[in-house]
């Protein structure tokens, strides 16, 4: 495929909608005092937008797909909080999958 622009790619659109959703989710009252789990969470999700269009800037094929691996590993470890946000109970079971299976969904 051929982009004019990161803003094109689908995967980076779709990482942006998340951020929001993170930082949304990261503001209610069960996060309040857990400061650093909710940088933590930010920044991976933050992460993998910004990696997307990092390596599209750098205008090689050989950066861009490094920095496409950078933002799945992100979202590897944006998994990973997420599963201790449920076990905390800072996040439902449904707020959970919902967020999971987007970040799965991000990453193909």
């Amino acid at each position: 495929m051929n982009f004019n622009s990161f803003e094109e790619i689908e995967s980076w659109k779709k990482a942006r909608v998340f951020n929001k959703l993170i930082y949304s989710i990261t503001q209610q009252d069960n996060f309040s005092k857990d400061y650093d789990l909710i940088k933590q969470i930010r920044r991976a999700s933050v992460s993998i937008s910004s990696n997307i269009a990092e390596g599209f800037e750098r205008n090689t094929d050989k950066e861009f797909v490094y920095f496409l691996y950078v933002a799945n590993a992100s979202a590897g470890e944006l998994r990973s909080q997420l599963y201790l946000a449920n076990d905390l109970n800072y996040i439902s079971n449904d707020d959970f999958y919902q967020l999971k299976n987007k970040v799965v969904e991000i990453s193909k």
